[in-house]
């Protein structure tokens, strides 16, 4: 969402900064915007923002451009007063989007940021899909892993439950304590054993529920392909 979108304005000059942000609050989706000026990007710290937009500074621009290039992987809208200008920032910062400040400039930059941050969204949840799918699969790895180790699960639960019955039944079979131990296992067991029942109910249950998603798929297609 571009309303959730982080975008600073770095400039000297008042009215540029004014016109943008005037220019960007008429959009129906508005960033946040921060209007910052150069004294703040003197210490050459890099800027943590979505997108950063460069207008007219005083004096010398080189630890500005230097702050900026820090976050390589901002995305970056520099305006320049004359096309001589322009050239120069294009050719030095070539990740860069550089705008000539002419009639309608205002308008341009707004489009163009508005454009960059969609792409930046856009990147953003690829990036997040990509991450929960990896999370799924190794989900599904471990789920599958569970369903192969099932039966061996069941069959060592199976061996100790039975022997810790056959012990209890004995009763000069150990001490108090042992037998007081005894029977603490033989719960952990149980309680085990009823994990274990949960999951293959579980897996029982989506095993169902995605047979009837496919038979349901399935008859939509059919209907698709059978209508006229």
């Amino acid at each position: 969402m571009l309303n959730e979108s982080n975008v600073i304005i770095i400039s000297d000059d008042p009215d540029f900064a004014r016109t943008l942000a005037g220019r960007w609050q008429a959009e129906r989706n508005v960033p946040e915007i921060t209007l910052v000026t150069s004294d703040v990007c003197d210490g050459g710290n890099g800027l943590m923002c979505d997108l950063a937009i460069l207008g007219p500074v005083r004096g010398d621009r080189a630890p500005i451009l230097r702050a900026i290039s820090i976050e390589a992987s901002t995305p970056v809208i520099a305006v320049a007063d004359q096309e001589s200008g322009s050239s120069s920032l294009a050719s030095q910062f070539t990740n860069w989007i550089v705008v000539p400040r002419h009639d309608g400039w205002a308008a341009t930059v707004t489009l163009l940021g508005m454009e960059v941050l969609r792409r930046v969204d856009a990147i953003r949840r690829a990036q997040r899909a990509e991450r929960l799918a990896l999370l799924a699969q190794r989900q599904a790895t471990l789920g599958r892993y569970m369903l192969e180790m099932r039966p061996s699960i069941n069959n060592a639960l199976t061996s100790m439950l039975g022997n810790a019955d056959l012990l209890l039944l004995d009763p000069g079979a150990g001490s108090p304590d042992s037998r007081e131990q005894l029977r603490a296992v033989h719960t952990m067991a149980l309680r085990l054993n009823e994990i274990i029942q949960r999951f293959s109910s579980l897996a029982a249950e989506m095993r169902a529920g995605e047979t009837e998603s496919q038979v349901e798929i399935d008859a939509a297609s059919r209907q698709l392909l059978t209508r006229p």
